[in-house]
């Protein structure tokens, strides 16, 4: 039997490995996506192969996670319960596509993750593989096996030889990509208590951040990032050039109590300043673009594209549908936002577009003034008439 294991290098998933093989006396291909995590994938790499991996698969997805996944998000500015950004649940799709793909390759039986039965990841690789290849099995060793505690799985790793990161206990369970942070567990699950310092993991406290602005002039054609600061680059080096100007000012910090897929209210915070900054400026530049029904019908499913996102239902019609609609107003969302990065916030301060659909003319009350009043009296009367007509009844 052959499996195909999404390995973070941690010690859930590393005494997966070793549990997977002993279980079902299988071949583990261990597979980690290089997405800009902060951890070494070298050294998740050398772990998989001394807990007994027959292969290791690390792999570059940064740029097709960029692309294929966060900037979808992005021109949908989906944020799950208007908060959350998405890091994690937009890499989960990406990541069981890989395992797949490669469990097609090497004639694999299986598909594998370290999720747990109660969190959302689990649901997220079940069904993205669902929608991708029925056939294969999907194993949730952590819900299987007989470790009831982390203790335990310390012990079996001891017992067993399996390498584990060593250091001080860390009390947070934390996943990370170059979309942003997790942080979730230890002092955050007391709600009435505001997050510890040392739960944030790439912001600055803005309390401490510098005590002037930093501006950054962002440019789009067709609703992608394409410069900072007039200077032409790639996706993924904007966002990482975005993350280090954004998070000394504290930008990204989100505390949020969210209602968990499989029915429950957990308490998580996430960092994302990057994609706060972005999300900011392509949705004033889409303000200047876009006629006033397009813009509202827009904005009135950005909530249920970041449901879609969250819920595990990546691959599912109504997301590819939406999609659709969203790539058909990008063309015109084209032109460069000013953002004042300052003490946790970021406030646009200027906006420009060859496709402004913005008339100072008509918007200035000062001379050159060139709006018809009369003809807005007139339309006032007209557009009050339903609420007459029901006065009347």
């Amino acid at each position: 039997m052959k499996i195909v294991l999404a390995y973070s290098g941690g010690l859930d998933t590393s005494v997966a490995l070793h549990w997977l093989r002993d279980r079902y006396d299988a071949e583990v291909i261990a597979f980690c996506a290089d997405i800009g995590q902060l951890e070494s994938v070298p050294d998740v790499r050398e772990r998989a192969l001394r807990t007994g991996a027959s292969e290791v698969r690390a792999e570059p997805l940064t740029d097709r996670f960029l692309t294929d996944f966060a900037l979808p998000a992005l021109q949908a500015h989906a944020r799950y319960e208007n908060k959350y950004l998405l890091a994690a649940p937009l890499s989960r799709p990406l990541i069981a596509q890989r395992m797949v793909e490669i469990a097609h390759a090497v004639g694999a039986d299986a598909v594998a993750h370290g999720a747990t039965g109660k969190g959302n990841d689990q649901v997220r690789f079940f069904t993205s593989v669902a929608a991708l290849d029925p056939s294969l099995t999907v194993l949730a060793p952590v819900i299987d096996w007989e470790l009831k505690t982390r203790e335990d799985e310390l012990a079996y790793a001891e017992k067993h030889g399996i390498p584990v990161p060593v250091g001080k206990e860390k009390p947070y369970s934390i996943d990370t990509n170059v979309w942003g942070t997790s942080i979730e567990c230890g002092e955050l699950d007391d709600v009435a208590q505001p997050p510890p310092a040392d739960a944030w993991q790439l912001t600055g406290d803005p309390r401490q951040a510098p005590d002037e602005p930093t501006r950054v002039r962002i440019g789009f054609t067709g609703g992608v990032p394409v410069s900072l600061d007039g200077q032409s680059l790639g996706l993924s080096t904007l966002v990482g050039r975005l993350n280090a100007l954004a998070a000394p000012h504290g930008i990204g910090r989100i505390d949020i109590t969210e209602s968990r897929i499989v029915g429950f209210k957990t308490r998580g915070i996430y960092e994302a300043p990057a994609a706060t900054v972005l999300m900011a400026a392509h949705a004033e530049l889409e303000s200047l673009v876009l006629d006033r029904e397009t813009l509202h019908h827009k904005q009135s499913i950005a909530l249920r594209y970041a449901e879609l996102v969250y819920y595990g239902y990546w691959f599912s019609d109504l997301r590819r549908a939406l999609d659709g609609f969203v790539a058909t107003l990008q063309p015109a969302v084209t032109g460069e936002i000013a953002v004042d990065m300052f003490k946790g916030n970021c406030t646009v301060v200027s906006r420009s577009s060859p496709n402004s659909r913005y008339s100072r003319a008509m918007a200035t009350y000062e001379a050159g003034d060139q709006f018809d009043h009369q003809a807005g009296a007139g339309f006032a009367y007209v557009w009050s008439l339903p609420l007459t007509a029901g006065h009347r009844a």
